[in-house]
């Protein structure tokens, strides 16, 4: 059995350090406990609701580690928060109803104090210097394929709103989002990784890119617009699992060959096909699919320094 995770690479911008407020900003109520195991091999991962969302006045997170949790409360990358290493590794389901009218540096203040009540959290920033990577065109020039327009799409540009679910399985066994319908996820399979963007600029390439590397990858490659691009690469070239740190490995496939999919909503499909026993290093598959390279740099970053955090949270 192979198994594809979809997860919905989503995330809170701005930071919310210091909110100066006369009163402690809390959700009208919240659920914070341990996440179930996986089951049949089959486990979502996912964020759904939230201030800017089409249901602002609710928050889940489902099979979510604490230094996920911690990267939306705090805006910052994966790489960015320095602590233990089960961070990655313990997962927790989180759901809060959030006041009505609460903006997103409102709604990022609650989750601080939320995690901070619950886990104990203690924790300072450092300045840190930290390698990075500049993402730039390579000398075979880019090989992204500009997105096409969504059939029906809306006018003045406006985004269609998500199908319901996870995306239709393709024939390969990957997921595969509808033509124009704006997408980026993670499917993984026993022998690799792969990354689908849709409608998508490159800086959000460059940013799932950092996640995977484990530090800052900065867009040099000046390309402007909107993408479609497919990304097959090796776990093993992945830093620390990167944004799927802690995940239990997938399980071997069992003769015959069957497949499955977890995603927002129950679906199953065929296994991926081809043997990614030879998958490239993702340097090499960012170069030789997309047509751009990855040059190794050095600078300062800012660090949360997690100094205190307990495993199992507070009661609700």
């Amino acid at each position: 059995m192979r198994l594809a995770v979809f997860i919905g690479l989503l995330a809170c911008g701005g930071a919310a350090f210091g909110q100066a407020a006369e009163k402690k900003l809390e959700f009208e109520a919240a659920s914070v406990k341990p996440a179930p195991p996986p089951t049949d091999g089959k486990f979502f991962i996912g964020a759904r609701g939230g201030p800017g969302s089409p249901d602002p006045g609710r928050i889940t997170y489902n099979f979510f580690s604490l230094k996920m949790l911690l990267t939306n409360a705090y805006g910052v990358k994966p790489y960015q928060i320095s602590g233990p290493a089960w961070l990655d590794s313990e997962r927790y389901d989180v759901a809060a109803t959030i006041p009505e009218g609460a903006t997103k540096e409102q709604f990022q203040a609650m989750l601080q104090n939320l995690l901070t009540d619950r886990f104990g959290i203690k924790l300072h920033h450092e300045t840190k210097d930290f390698p990075l990577y500049e993402l730039s065109v390579a000398k075979s020039g880019p090989k992204l394929k500009a997105s096409e327009a969504a059939p029906n799409a809306p006018a003045a540009g406006a985004q269609p709103p998500p199908p319901p679910g996870p995306p239709p399985i393709g024939k390969n066994g990957f997921p595969e989002p509808p033509a124009g319908q704006k997408a980026q996820f993670i499917a993984i399979s026993p022998k690799g990784f792969r990354l689908v963007g849709r409608v998508q600029p490159v800086s959000a390439l460059a940013d799932v890119l950092g996640n995977q590397l484990g530090t800052p990858v900065v867009d040099k490659t000046g390309l402007a617009g909107t993408f479609d691009y497919t990304l097959d690469f090796s776990r093993e070239s992945v830093q620390g699992g990167g944004l799927l740190a802690g995940l239990p490995p997938p399980p071997p496939p069992p003769p015959p060959p069957g497949g499955g999919f977890a995603g927002p909503g129950p679906g199953a499909g065929p296994a991926p096909t081809g043997d990614q026993s030879e998958a490239p290093s993702l340097f090499t598959a960012v170069q030789e699919q997309l047509g751009l390279k990855l040059d190794k740099k050095r600078g300062p970053l800012d660090v949360l320094v997690i100094d205190q955090a307990n495993k199992t949270p507070t009661e609700n």
